[in-house]
């Protein structure tokens, strides 16, 4: 099936990936510059979106550091790839901080997504109607999980709301 990956070493997979992240991460650090200096884009509305909102005050907040770690997550990191090209942070440092980050990008993927695929791929072989069933499973279950997240943040935010109100001053009569 995927006869090509059997020979080839893991440290390719990882330098592929690597390159993949490297090549993703300053393409999307440009249009972040092109777009802070003016340069019309169809890109440009990104920057009013909540997540890129979060990316650029999670840079101005926390630093550098959040670079590399947004390669950790899924969306986050192009957000804050565009935040540091948005906030002009100079090309080297970005780079020098990205670094790392592609390397954990490469070896989330290469590892768990490359099994993730093949995986797919095998179940497919069996029958597609189990891997149609495996995928429905997958989107429910986060479904699932993104609404029970949603309802717990809501519920802490109204708790926080409601611990914070004034008091009543209403008198009751008896």
């Amino acid at each position: 099936m995927f006869a090509w990956l059997d020979g080839m070493h893991v440290l390719v997979l990882l330098a592929v990936g690597v390159a993949g992240s490297a090549v993703r991460s300053q393409m999307t650090y440009w249009l972040g510059r092109g777009i802070a200096r003016g340069v019309e884009s169809r890109w440009e509305d990104a920057l009013s979106r909540p997540a890129m909102r979060r990316a650029t005050e999670a840079i101005k907040r926390r630093g550098m550091p959040v670079v590399p770690l947004s390669f950790g997550t899924v969306g986050f990191q192009t957000a804050v790839n565009a935040a540091a090209g948005v906030l002009r942070i100079p090309w080297l440092t970005y780079t020098l901080w990205a670094i790392p980050g592609w390397f954990l990008w490469s070896a989330i993927w290469m590892g768990g997504g490359v099994a993730a695929v093949l995986g797919g791929a095998a179940i497919a072989a069996r029958s597609p109607w189990a891997l149609v069933g495996v995928l429905v499973l997958a989107v429910l279950g986060s479904v699932v999980l993104i609404r029970r997240r949603r309802q717990s943040a809501s519920a802490a935010a109204a708790a926080v709301a409601a611990s914070t109100a004034p008091p009543n001053r209403r008198s009751r009569r008896a």
